[in-house]
């Protein structure tokens, strides 16, 4: 889905001023006869790999929008285990001068069901990696899956460094 109609609202009032939003990402893992992998989709707007992430829905649990971000982007069931990192962004850019930042909710998920494939026009291809051979990806992407394969009790807050 592109751009929730409640942010392009708030663009109308404040033009390209940055926007402090709620963020949902699921590390979603799965156990196999070759080891553990993670769930992670090819973005279309710059072909970088991601764990599945998206915007909070206004009046939506960020649990909630963690699985629907699963099954719109991926086709794929999952189930919340923990919240593994709660954590703020740094400031995002888009290529047409709009800011954000996200108080992001990090959630370590488990596969239940479903073959990953591009659910929506956010992904160009959706597949589970093992852990050990994850493509280049950004760092704040990274500590993601880190953060979510450590399985630490309780969950991390604010930044890794």
């Amino acid at each position: 889905m592109p751009t929730p109609d409640f942010i392009l609202r708030l663009r109308e009032k404040v033009g390209h001023d940055r926007l402090w939003l709620s963020g949902a990402t699921a590390v979603v893992l799965r156990d196999t006869a070759a080891g553990r992998a993670v769930l992670l989709v090819q973005r279309t707007d710059d072909r970088s790999w991601t764990p599945v992430s998206g915007i909070v829905d206004p009046g939506e649990h960020p649990h909630h929008a963690a699985l629907r971000e699963v099954v719109e982007e991926t086709g794929v069931t999952a189930e919340v285990e923990a919240l593994a990192w709660l954590t703020v962004t740094e400031v995002i850019t888009y290529p047409n001068g709009d800011e954000t930042e996200y108080i992001d909710h990090v959630f370590r998920c488990r596969w239940v069901a479903g073959e990953p494939a591009p659910g929506d026009d956010e992904a160009v291809q959706a597949s589970f990696f093992p852990v050990d051979a994850l493509p280049p990806m950004a760092p704040r992407h990274l500590d993601a899956i880190r953060v979510a394969l450590a399985g630490e009790p309780g969950t991390r807050l604010g930044p890794l460094r």
